[in-house]
C-alpha cells in the first residue's frame, strides 16, 4: 500500500557486510566474544559509580552516562547484525529501518554533546578550581544531562523527518549491513541534492564543529596544565589524554562518514563497523584502564560480591 510521502516501500533488504561466508563466520565470533567480555564491564563501571560515595564528583557522573549512552548505542545494530549472520535474506521493515536510524543519531548524538560537556567540566577543574564547585554544581550537571539528550533528540529527529517527506517507490538494497542516512537517501526516487545538503549540514557540520571546538579546548587545557606545576598534574594530563584518545575515535568516523557528499567508498563499511559496533563499548572501558580510582572502587565492588 501506498503512504502519503508516496512510499511504496515496505522493506529494505540489507547487503551486509561482507558476501564471504568465512569472514563472516569469523566477524560473528570475534563480535560474540567481544561483546560477552566488554559489555559487561560498561554495566559493571556503571554499577561501581553509582554505588560508591567516592565517585560523586561531576567527572564521574558523566562517565557513568557515557557508560550507559555507550551500551545502549551497541544494542542498536550490533544483535540484530548477529542475527542476520546466521540469516540468509538480510531484511529490515521501512518503519524498522527509520527506528534505526532515530535511535543511532539519538544516541550519537547526545554522546557527541556529552564528551563536550566533559570537555567543559575538565576546563573548569583545571584552568578555574575556584570556581569549579558553583560552576559545576549537582543541579548544573542535572541541567546539562537534560540538554545533551534534548540535543540528541532535536538533532536525530531532523534526520527522520527529512528521510520521512523522501518517496521510495523502487529500488531497495541498502548497500549495508544497518540503515543510516547516506545510503537511505541514495534509494528514494527524487532528487536529494537539497536533502543530502541538508543532512550534511545537520551531521556533518555539526560534528565537525564540535570535532575542532573539543581539541581546542583540551589543546588549552593541556598547555595549562603544562605550565602549571601542580602536584596533580600527571592526573591532569592523564585525563585529558584519554578524554582526546574518545574523541579521536567517536568523530573521526563520523567526519568521514557524515561531511562529505553521500557516494560511496570501499572504506565506508570498515569505518562504520567501527564507528557502531567496536568503538561504543570500547570507550568507557579505555576510560575506566587509565582511572586509577574508579579501578580501585571497582576491585573493592568485585572482592566484595565474591566474599558475599
Amino acid at each position: 500500500m501506498e503512504m502519503e510521502n508516496g512510499t511504496v516501500v515496505t522493506e529494505f533488504i540489507l547487503l551486509g557486510l561482507t558476501q564471504s561466508q568465512e569472514i563472516q563466520l569469523l566477524v560473528f565470533v570475534l563480535i560474540l566474544i567481544f561483546y560477552l567480555i566488554i559489555l559487561p564491564g560498561n554495566f559493571l563501571i556503571i554499577l561501581t559509580i553509582r554505588s560508591d560515595p567516592g565517585l560523586s564528583a561531576p567527572l564521574y557522573f558523566f562517565l557513568g552516562n557515557l557508560a550507559f549512552l555507550d551500551a545502549s548505542y551497541s544494542f542498536i545494530v550490533a544483535p540484530r547484525m548477529l542475527v542476520d549472520f546466521l540469516s540468509e535474506k538480510k531484511v529490515i521493515s521501512y518503519r524498522g529501518c527509520i527506528t534505526q536510524l532515530f535511535f543511532l543519531h539519538f544516541l550519537g548524538g547526545g554522546e557527541g554533546l556529552l564528551l563536550v560537556v566533559m570537555a567543559f567540566d575538565r576546563y573548569i577543574a583545571i584552568c578555574r578550581p575556584l570556581h569549579y564547585s558553583t560552576v559545576m554544581s549537582p543541579r548544573a550537571c542535572y541541567v546539562m544531562l537534560l540538554a545533551l539528550w534534548l540535543g540528541g533528540f532535536i538533532h536525530s529527529i531532523i534526520q527522520v523527518a527529512l528521510i520521512l517527506r523522501l518517496p521510495f517507490c523502487g529500488p531497495n538494497q541498502l548497500d549495508n549491513f544497518f540503515c543510516d542516512v547516506p545510503q537511505v537517501i541514495k534509494l528514494a526516487c527524487t532528487d536529494t541534492f537539497v536533502v543530502e545538503l541538508l543532512m550534511v549540514f545537520n551531521s556533518g557540520l555539526m560534528t565537525l564543529l564540535c570535532f575542532l571546538g573539543l581539541l581546542a579546548s583540551y589543546g588549552i587545557i593541556l598547555c595549562h596544565v603544562h605550565r602549571s606545576a601542580s602536584e596533580g598534574k600527571s592526573k591532569a594530563m592523564s585525563t585529558c589524554t584519554t578524554h582526546v584518545i574518545i574523541i579521536l575515535l567517536m568523530f573521526g568516523p563520523a567526519i568521514f562518514i557524515y561531511t562529505r557528499p553521500f557516494r560511496a567508498l570501499p572504506a565506508d563499511k570498515v569505518v562504520s563497523f567501527f564507528h557502531t559496533v567496536i568503538f561504543p563499548v570500547m570507550n568507557p572501558m579505555i576510560y575506566t584502564l587509565r582511572n586509577q580510582e574508579v579501578k580501585i572502587s571497582m576491585k573493592k565492588l568485585l572482592v566484595r560480591h565474591v566474599i558475599c
